[in-house]
């Protein structure tokens, strides 16, 4: 009640801004510079004329954490009896950045980030994600933990994810990759090939060679994110190598079968 009435003494052409974070949120912003803030990617300030903290970068660092913790306990109580190996891979299945981005545009956040669209590594980046671990700390500074988690619950985990489906599909592809190369005694390795950009708008590019032959490449604004990319395409690589030769496999045998 006290927070939508602060939004009422709110500037005019602030109002709009309110109402669409209410609309995210499902909660009234009492400071509204906090959301402008988590918001606002490190691309954007320069051209804006502020300070390189009022980024969403110190907001995500936070954020993290806060989101992290409630996953953790959230996964502790779904699952009593599964161990800490489990637990820990679930959850890092939840909260790593194309999960994050995906949650980012299914409640719009991409709407309001402010960014500077000319930057080509913004383009490779975890942006949405990061944006989505920012507003999480910002309601929690506005509003408080028991405020920032019910957030994280029920507009994000209960409407926005199939825990069961996550527990059910490996989203790892860099795992993928390694699993299978034990599985088939080969040998795998991850390499920067170039790094791009300073600071935080670096751009990172990662070859996946097997057997010491280049398969795919990834990009990211991170080794971690631009390995997990790499890993994907390869896995999608090999995946259709395996089916091909399946195929051709199946062929030979039924050809074989029928000249009898």
């Amino acid at each position: 009640m006290f927070a939508k009435l602060h939004t009422f003494f709110l500037p005019k052409e602030k109002k709009p801004y309110a109402k669409r974070v209410h609309a995210i949120t499902g909660l009234w912003p009492k400071n509204l510079h906090l959301y402008e803030q988590a918001f606002r990617h490190p691309s954007a300030v320069v051209s804006m004329g502020l300070e390189k903290e009022d980024s969403y970068e110190r907001l995500e660092f936070l954020g993290d954490s806060i989101l992290g913790a409630t996953v953790a306990e959230y996964l502790f109580k779904k699952y009593p009896k599964k161990d800490e190996g489990f637990l820990t891979d679930v959850r890092s299945r939840i909260v790593n950045g194309d999960s994050l981005n995906k949650l980012a545009r299914k409640i719009d956040l991409d709407k309001l980030i402010e960014f500077e669209r000319r930057n080509k590594s913004v383009k490779h980046s975890s942006m949405y994600g990061d944006i989505v671990e920012a507003l999480i700390a910002a309601i929690y500074l506005d509003h408080g933990f028991v405020k920032a988690k019910k957030f994280i619950l029920r507009k994000l985990i209960y409407n926005h994810l199939d825990i069961d489906h996550i527990v059910l599909n490996n989203t790892n592809y860099k795992s993928i990759i390694l699993e299978w190369a034990i599985k088939n005694n080969k040998a795998v390795s991850f390499e920067t090939v170039s790094e791009e950009g300073f600071g935080h708008q670096k751009l990172f590019t990662i070859e996946v060679f097997v057997e010491n032959k280049s398969v795919a490449t990834g990009k990211g604004n991170s080794k971690k994110k631009a390995e997990q990319e790499a890993a994907f395409n390869s896995h999608k690589l090999l995946s259709e190598i395996s089916s091909k030769k399946n195929n051709i496999d199946r062929t030979v045998f039924t050809d074989g079968e029928n000249e009898e």
